[in-house]
């Protein structure tokens, strides 16, 4: 982190905010390029200090994020983890279509509680049907096993470096005090309005595209007229020149 620390004091790393500055613009531009795209992003902070900050903005601009414990295999074993979100379908739609009325008290505590457990720990990604385009983590020391899943699946990783951590295995790193709750949602505000941003453009280039497709079906002739307009430019018959006959020769 050597490049990010503009000075040391009583043992103390103090970093550079210009640095800082720059770095989230750079995280922002490139967050906003991917939501305008359509891709999704997953928030990772599972520490204290960021559990709140995260959901909030991630709710904000309607992306996935993970506030409890990592489950191992959570990228590189996805298919495992969608098939744990399906199981919350189920056991919703058993209680909706009243198989759980003919179950013992101890079976529907038991379904109940594993509900309340998957709901706490994968609630938050229930929407996310595809990996994710980009992980964004708070504190990568913290979350090194969400960093070394998204690296062995080549997923670009966006992280709040603090100047104990090693940014090697961060594509987009934010020097700052991932420890201060404060500076978290500073940054994590700046790149969730550049989110904000791309997914109103998003929205503004598919009705513009929408509108000029009805426009180009709307002027485009049916095709019944088509073949009238087609009929009505060929010339007729009686309206070719007669072919004229070689004069005989006489005898």
């Amino acid at each position: 982190m050597a490049p990010y620390i503009y000075m040391e004091r009583n043992g103390i790393h103090i970093i550079d905010l210009n640095k800082t500055a720059i770095k989230v613009e750079e995280a922002a531009e490139a967050l906003k390029n991917l939501a305008r795209s359509g891709r999704k992003v997953l928030f990772v902070g599972t520490k204290k200090q960021a559990q709140e900050v995260v959901a909030a903005h991630a709710q904000e601009v309607g992306m996935p994020y993970i506030t409890e414990r990592w489950a191992g295999g959570m990228l590189t074993n996805f298919p495992t983890i969608r098939k744990a979100v399906k199981k919350m379908s189920q056991i919703d739609k058993m209680a909706t279509d009243g198989t759980m009325d003919n179950m013992s008290k101890r079976e529907k505590l038991q379904i109940t509680r594993q509900r309340e457990k998957l709901e706490k720990n994968l609630g938050s990604i229930a929407d996310m049907t595809r990996l994710p385009s980009a992980v964004f983590v708070v504190d990568v020391m913290k979350e090194h096993i969400a960093v070394a899943e998204a690296n062995r699946l080549g997923i670009p990783v966006f992280g709040i470096v603090d100047t104990n951590s090693n940014p090697n295995n961060i594509d987009f790193v934010i020097p700052a005090n991932d420890d201060a709750t404060k500076a978290i949602d500073v940054i994590l505000g700046a790149v969730c309005d550049a989110i904000k941003e791309g997914l109103e453009e998003r929205k503004v280039e598919k009705a513009d595209e929408e509108a000029a497709q009805e426009q180009a079906s709307s002027e485009a002739p049916a095709p019944k007229e088509r073949r009238q307009r087609i009929r009505k430019a060929a010339p007729k018959a009686e309206d070719k020149p007669a072919e004229e006959k070689p004069a005989e020769d006489a005898e």
